[in-house]
C-alpha cells in the first residue's frame, strides 16, 4: 500500500475565467455563420464590390440601339489591307525569316503572322508597331505614298 503523508491537505481552488477569442475574419464569411446570424437576427454587413461576379476583362464600346437600327448592312470588322500584307510578306523574306522566327521575335503567335500575311486578322495597332520595328518597314498609316 503506499504511503501517505499525515499532514493537512489542503485544496487550493482559484477561480479559472476563461474567454472567448474573437472569430477570425474568414470564419465571419463561412455561409453557415451568416445563415446562423441573420436567423438570429444579428447585424450582417454586406459589401458590394466593384465589378463583382461581372466576368468582363475590358470596357466594350457602347454602340446605340438608334444607329445599330439605321444601318442598313451588317457591320464588319476591318481586315488587314491586301498592301499591308504585301509589305509584311516581302519585308519578311527579305531578311530571310520564316513566320515562326518573325512571331518569335515579335512575341506573339506564329498563327497571327500567318493570319496577318493571310489578311484575315483585325489590324491591331501594337502588333504592327512590334512587326514595323522587327522588319524595318512602316505598316501604319500611308503605305508608299
Amino acid at each position: 500500500m503506499p504511503n501517505r503523508s499525515a499532514g493537512v491537505i489542503r485544496q487550493d481552488w482559484e477561480p479559472v475565467v476563461m474567454h472567448k477569442t474573437k472569430p477570425k475574419s474568414q470564419d465571419l464569411r463561412d455561409p453557415k455563420a451568416v445563415n446562423q446570424a441573420l436567423r438570429s437576427g444579428a447585424p450582417v454587413q454586406t459589401i458590394k464590390k466593384f465589378d463583382a461576379g461581372s466576368n468582363k476583362k475590358a470596357a466594350v464600346p457602347v454602340v446605340s440601339s438608334r444607329r445599330l437600327e439605321e444601318e442598313t448592312e451588317p457591320a464588319a470588322l476591318g481586315r488587314v489591307s491586301t498592301e499591308v500584307r504585301q509589305v509584311i510578306q516581302r519585308a519578311r523574306l527579305e531578311k530571310k525569316m520564316s513566320q515562326t522566327e518573325l512571331a518569335k521575335l515579335i512575341n506573339e503567335q506564329p498563327k497571327v503572322v500567318q493570319e496577318y500575311e493571310n489578311g484575315k486578322a483585325v489590324p491591331n495597332q501594337a502588333v504592327l508597331a512590334k512587326m514595323e520595328r522587327v522588319l524595318g518597314v512602316k505598316l501604319r498609316g500611308k503605305i508608299g505614298k
